[in-house]
């Protein structure tokens, strides 16, 4: 799985129009107030890119590869996770096109897209763990299709 720097990930998010924010203002990924995408896997980058476009959604980054998130495999730290701004656009799209799938320990409403990546719902943010770059999942039998307008996606 290939990590990328800040500078490449930040390029690529940057291209795709979407946006970052921290409460430190900063990048440094030893740094909890900071947003980091130092050592983010490049199918993280592509799996929020791909639900960027495929939900016509405005999408925040509040949180990356930067300490201070709970330890796992699939981690923050490990380049699995992003947390996004809960905006009603990104709720609504999660909540409506991907499975329930229950609750994690911690309260967070569980959702799953085609390609297996999983939402959760915190309080003030979706924390989603990629395991793949795609969000459409179509070698999952799940496919996606726009409406007249090109932004409305529904699950088929």
């Amino acid at each position: 799985m290939a990590k990328l720097t800040q500078a490449e990930a930040a390029k690529k998010l940057q291209d795709a129009g979407i946006t970052w924010s921290s409460s430190g203002n900063c990048s440094d990924r030893n740094n909890k107030r900071c947003t980091s995408f130092e050592e983010i896997n490049s199918e993280t980058v592509e799996g929020i890119i791909s639900f960027k476009k495929l939900s016509g959604c405005d999408v925040r980054i509040t949180g990356g590869t930067e300490t201070g998130h709970s330890t796992s495999t699939k981690s923050h730290w490990n380049g699995f996770k992003v947390d996004i701004n809960p905006s009603v656009c990104v709720s609504d799209f999660i909540e409506t096109h991907f499975e329930a799938v229950g609750v994690r320990g911690d309260g967070a409403k569980m959702f799953k897209d085609g390609a297996g990546n999983i939402y959760a719902r915190e309080s003030n943010h979706w924390d989603i763990t990629f395991i793949s770059g795609s969000v459409s999942g179509e070698d999952h039998g799940t496919s996606f299709s726009t409406d007249m307008c090109g932004t409305s996606l529904r699950k088929h």
